[in-house]
């Protein structure tokens, strides 16, 4: 049986897939920057968009320091997308490249961003090796290879039983003509995809004859930041001529080469980055959810608090916030176990050494709160299992503490003797006395 993770909207109760849909079936333009890791999905997320692309351009800078020119693999792809799908719950679509190799390479890249958690899916008609579309040199394989990927892509969906946003791209603006790009997507409008985009379209004459195609069709913008081949239109101008979906794949990711540049020539200098451009510690914690983490975590400590039983392997169940507070302020235990240390057939039993094994060791352990964890009562022959139950004595030797306490006494001892009396690295104080 194959297992198949699917991203859901946590707010709709839907598949990314479907949320994504209802979003095209939306009126207005709707902007989408590109993601490179988990950690940039989910401050698209905390900002309020209502999808993200995960950009094959910003995935390979970010994971390989490295240009997008064919050097990520599938797998390094999938990888990633795994990972921001599972950081976020709004529609992430994902840069599938030219699918990775032929048409079953294709097919296989479909599903496995399927199990990946992706809404939607990018397969572009480059060939290999590919690269982003802005730059030069770029090839395109031919019409019938490039209408087969689409179907593939198609295919592999309904193969799956899944749902997947196909988005069919072409760069035959730039490697053919603009006839030729135009009539690329009424070919893939015609086998069933589902978003429509020519990358490094030169004009907004341009954009909108690529918008008078399949008009029932969404179409899928491209607003590369910083001096691409498309004019920069806002989300208005841009639904005016006819988008559905606004891309911004260099955003991100270029903003953090630069705030990371400035930050380490700070360093270098012997300053801090300004304040202005450093968040606070409690930001950061804020932004990585760690307030909530603490919060929930609370519902899964341990109190210490052992139950009536001389089976010592089930002392560590959690206890809820209700029992503890219906149990006796004071409980005291008494742990019977089922052996006394060998030690005691060694020692000379006139010696003052030879009544401790008879006798009972308490251990205390007191909260930072003042709420008591622990009272329990164990024979002093039971050294070797003491830390399953207060993991705080692991590394302390009380055979040598009993020894000491023996040869104090001269065969009397004190009952009640305090062995022990510290505070463990939880802020727990743990104390020992010999009864």
């Amino acid at each position: 049986m194959v297992v198949v993770r699917a991203n859901t909207n946590t707010e709709v109760g839907l598949s990314a897939a479907k949320v994504l849909r209802r979003i095209l079936q939306s009126p207005g333009v709707e902007p989408g920057p590109s993601c490179f890791d988990a950690l940039s999905a989910k401050l698209i997320q905390q900002a309020g968009f209502k999808f993200c692309f995960m950009s094959g351009f910003s995935v390979s800078a970010a994971r390989l320091g490295l240009p997008d020119v064919g050097l990520i693999s599938y797998g390094e792809m999938r990888d990633q997308g795994y990972q921001i799908t599972e950081a976020v719950s709004i529609p992430v679509i994902g840069d599938g490249d030219n699918g990775y190799g032929n048409h079953m390479s294709v097919k296989r890249t479909v599903k496995g961003y399927i199990k990946a958690g992706f809404a939607g899916i990018i397969i572009e008609d480059q060939d290999s090796p590919k690269a982003c579309g802005h730059t030069q040199g770029r090839k395109v394989v031919s019409r019938e290879e490039a209408l087969l990927r689409i179907k593939a892509a198609i295919d592999a969906r309904e193969e799956s039983g899944l749902d997947i946003v196909i988005v069919a791209r072409t760069d035959a603006r730039q490697a053919v003509s603009l006839e030729e790009a135009l009539w690329r997507v009424q070919a893939f409008a015609d086998a069933g995809a589902d978003v429509l985009f020519i990358d490094a379209l030169a004009s907004k004459e341009e954009m909108r004859a690529f918008c008078e195609i399949s008009p029932q069709v969404p179409k899928m913008a491209n607003m590369l930041e910083g001096g691409g081949k498309t004019p920069i239109l806002n989300p208005l101008e841009l639904e005016e001529i006819g988008y559905k979906l606004a891309c911004y794949p260099l955003s991100l990711i270029a903003v953090s080469i630069r705030a990371m540049q400035d930050a380490l020539k700070a360093i270098k200098s012997g300053r801090l980055p300004p304040p202005g451009s450093l968040p606070s510690f409690e930001e950061v914690k804020e932004t990585l959810g760690l307030p909530a983490y603490y919060e929930e975590e609370k519902r899964y400590r341990t109190t210490g608090y052992l139950p009536e039983c001389g089976n010592l392997s089930n002392i560590s169940e959690a206890a809820t916030q209700k029992e503890r507070d219906e149990r006796p302020s004071s409980p005291v235990v008494e742990v019977l176990t089922p052996y006394v240390s060998n030690d005691q057939e060694a020692d000379d039993q006139k010696g003052p050494f030879s009544g401790i094994w008879s006798r009972s060791l308490r251990v205390k352990i007191i909260a930072s709160d003042g709420f008591e964890k622990l009272d329990v009562r164990i024979p002093a022959g039971f050294l070797e299992g003491i830390t399953n139950i207060v993991p705080g004595l692991g590394g302390v030797n009380l055979k040598a503490m009993l020894y000491e306490a023996a040869n104090e006494g001269n065969g009397n001892h004190q009952r009640g003797k305090k062995l022990l009396d510290f505070k463990d690295r939880m802020g727990d104080q743990i104390q020992v006395f010999l009864e």
